[in-house]
């Protein structure tokens, strides 16, 4: 009897914890994070040794690595552009209309705060606690848009949509019947 009341008290317990994180990604084995690995680039002699940099305790070396960079790189994008700060003038007329009426400027903190209070009321439940089960989308249905809907609605105004054509149509827009699923052949009689 006090092992049943023992189990159900601590069972209780654990359904009143406030964690508000939603995803379970914990891993039961302690390991290395292969991830965080990252190789340093090969030593080379520039042509010009007047084109190094000068050593600064805790600055960057030619040879550290720059994953981001090089993400950036081989997706044909600059790199340098990753250091630049502002706005650049290709979205200067856009961030003028969006600040338009005005801006909060710790709207990230708010958007946080509400967001922890959210994730804190749709936590997880007694029995997904227990199973360490992912509660993520749960909890954020109410937000989630129905894309069907949605896609109607836009329809219905005039707006052409050809990326998502309605359920029924074919590839070349003939309109067919939805097909009923069948046994397979060794079931049919």
């Amino acid at each position: 009897m006090r092992a049943t009341l023992l189990t159900m008290t601590m069972l209780t317990l654990a359904a009143c914890s406030t964690d508000p994180h939603l995803m379970s990604i914990k891993s039961d084995q302690r390991g290395p994070d292969e991830f965080a690995i990252v190789p340093t680039k090969p030593l080379t002699i520039p042509t010009d040794l007047n084109a190094l940099p000068a050593p600064t305790p805790g600055g960057s070396n030619i040879t550290d690595p720059t994953p981001a960079a090089d993400a950036v790189a081989a997706l044909g994008g600059n790199p340098a552009q990753l250091s630049a700060q502002g706005v650049g003038a290709a979205d200067g007329a856009l961030l003028a209309y969006t600040g338009r009426l005005g801006r909060e400027g710790n709207i990230r903190q708010v958007t946080a705060q509400e967001d922890l209070a959210w994730r804190s009321r749709h936590s997880r439940r007694l029995l997904e606690v227990i199973a360490h089960t992912n509660v993520y989308y749960r909890a954020y249905e109410p937000m989630t848009l129905d894309s069907w809907t949605e896609i109607e609605r836009w329809r219905t105004t005039g707006v052409q949509t050809p990326s998502a054509p309605p359920r029924g149509y074919s590839a070349t827009g003939a309109v067919t019947a939805p097909k009923k699923a069948q046994a397979p052949d060794h079931m049919r009689k």
